[in-house]
């Protein structure tokens, strides 16, 4: 299991179907380098909306490389996108971009231990409006419902700092919620994908 990109941004208005604009931290990009982690998550990036993404039991989302390609395919069945065009890493708003570790393998409690931190699964991610934005069409969130692709939401249980390419372990906690389920309970998310 490994990052394969750490991703940041700050808060940025984001163009909605309508031609409103929002603010959003959702537009990630690439780091390079280490950077450092604090309690509230990574240095240089930003939330605009706290009441759903950030503050300390959010203050880092991680998603699955795997589930890359599915998003590619979709946008352009959608017509938003090439076929064969890629999605950079941080596409999905995510601060890590991880191999090796999708939600089904993971529970409220378990600790992904880095190098030089360590951080706790929260809860899953819910997806929004913002998310259909970013993304380029409107079926996107109700996608991420169906599929439980969601990715998860980490705190920060020891500070330290990250970078792209670096190993981590999964050390499990009490293992009586997993994402994927709370999830699809939240949600109402079936299991066509998982």
């Amino acid at each position: 299991m490994k990052v394969l990109s750490l991703n940041t941004s700050l808060v940025q208005d984001l163009l909605l179907d309508d031609g409103r604009r929002v603010p959003s931290g959702i537009a990630k990009r690439a780091r390079s380098g280490v950077v450092e982690l604090g309690s509230l998550g990574l240095e240089g990036d930003a939330q605009a909306d706290l009441s759903v993404h950030g503050g300390l039991s959010k203050a880092v989302y991680a998603y699955p490389s795997e589930h890359y390609a599915f998003w590619q395919t979709v946008r352009a069945q959608a017509g938003v996108a090439d076929w064969g065009e890629t999605l950079a890493p941080g596409s999905l708003g995510e601060n890590l971009t991880l191999a090796g570790l999708q939600e089904q393998q993971v529970w409220i409690g378990d600790v992904l231990r880095f190098p030089e931190a360590e951080l706790v699964v929260s809860e899953p991610r819910y997806p929004c409006f913002k998310f259909n934005a970013v993304m380029g069409f409107k079926q996107a969130a109700k996608l991420m419902t169906q599929s439980a692709w969601c990715g998860f939401y980490l705190a920060v249980q020891t500070p330290g700092r990250l970078a792209a390419g670096q190993g981590f372990e999964l050390i499990p906690g009490p293992r009586e919620v997993g994402i994927s389920e709370l999830f699809r309970a939240k949600t109402g998310g079936s299991k066509s994908r998982a």
